[in-house]
């Protein structure tokens, strides 16, 4: 009977302890008109990874001016942001590392500002998190395509995009692939583009990929897709 009581105040203790150790919500020192984006948008990460940047955005008052103290308030399903809230600091921004949950696929993130009169400005950012076949598909890519389908050089790197024509379409280009089926995408892959009438530029890899490989390119690119791709026959919830 005393160990039982012991342990009852024990808990009684500890859930006292997490309590007052809570995050208090924070008040806003001064409130802006508007929420803009600075940087950490559309990033590509592995599933249940932090971003490789931070999100940042910045609050503008209705004069265009950053303002100081305005809160921020962090949104998104699966995702963990640290911090989950603060105030703008000297530059009217806040700076939030980002955690993406463990499905993959497109993740929304809401930023959020109160203003004065109780209404409030929010912006909505895009985050793309790659599962196991998804990952298999960005490596294939970035041994196989990526020199033709990326329009950017690096210091590994040049790109061959400038010199075909037509010009190859990026793999983000939603409003041109979401449009084609995964049978054609992966006849593209494997038979090349003029088995399907397109560009004779586009070779054929089904000598060179294992089904399974051409399979999770065409899973890479429709989760990178800029719009998002929703599969047909599929309805998504608002």
């Amino acid at each position: 009977m005393k160990r039982l009581q012991i342990t009852i105040i024990a808990m009684a203790v500890l859930i006292a302890g997490c309590k007052q150790s809570a995050t208090p919500a924070l008040q806003p020192a001064k409130y802006g008109a508007k929420i803009t984006e600075v940087g950490g948008s559309k990033q590509v990460a592995q599933v249940g990874s932090g971003l490789a940047q931070p999100v940042v955005v910045q609050v503008n008052g209705a004069d265009g001016n950053p303002v100081v103290g305005a809160l921020v308030a962090f949104h998104g399903e699966g995702v963990q942001f640290n911090p989950a809230q603060a105030l703008t600091d000297a530059s009217g921004q806040v700076t939030a590392a980002v955690q993406l949950g463990f499905n993959a696929g497109d993740y929304q993130i809401v930023a959020e500002t109160p203003k004065s009169g109780g209404s409030s400005d929010s912006l909505t950012l895009h985050e793309t998190a790659l599962g196991y076949e998804q990952t298999l598909g960005q490596a294939v890519n970035a041994k196989y395509c990526i020199r033709c389908h990326d329009n950017e050089s690096t210091p590994e790197r040049v790109s061959n995009f400038d010199n075909l024509s037509p010009a190859p379409h990026l793999f983000t280009d939603g409003a041109t692939l979401n449009r084609v089926s995964d049978a054609d995408l992966t006849s593209l892959i494997a038979h090349g583009g003029a088995a399907l009438g397109k560009s004779p530029q586009m070779p054929a890899y089904s000598s060179t990929l294992k089904p399974a490989e051409i399979k999770a390119v065409v899973a890479y690119m429709r989760t990178v897709a800029d719009p998002p791709y929703q599969a047909p026959g599929v309805k998504y919830g608002k």
